[in-house]
């Protein structure tokens, strides 16, 4: 059984149209297709749980550090 479908006009760029129609075709879909994909991974991704790992190391580095520079003040410590 089809899921019940409504038609949805957006407006984008222009650029984004092109490359959203390109897409679809080089693949062998729709643009409706590919949007329908999309939103598809975007809600699986919403109930998708960290591994235990992951979430393990989630925010234990403090959102103030500038990680980058960090990491260049220990390679000039190790190699300097």
């Amino acid at each position: 059984m089809q899921p019940d479908t409504v038609k949805l006009t957006i407006r984008l760029p222009r650029q984004d149209v092109e490359f959203a129609k390109a897409y679809a075709k080089a693949h062998g879909l729709t643009v409706t297709e590919v949007i329908d994909r999309y939103l598809r991974q975007m809600r699986e991704l919403e109930h998708a749980t960290l591994s235990p790992e992951l979430d393990f190391i989630t925010g234990l580095v403090p959102g103030d550090v500038d990680g980058l520079e960090e990491f260049r003040q220990h390679q000039r410590e190790k190699h300097g």
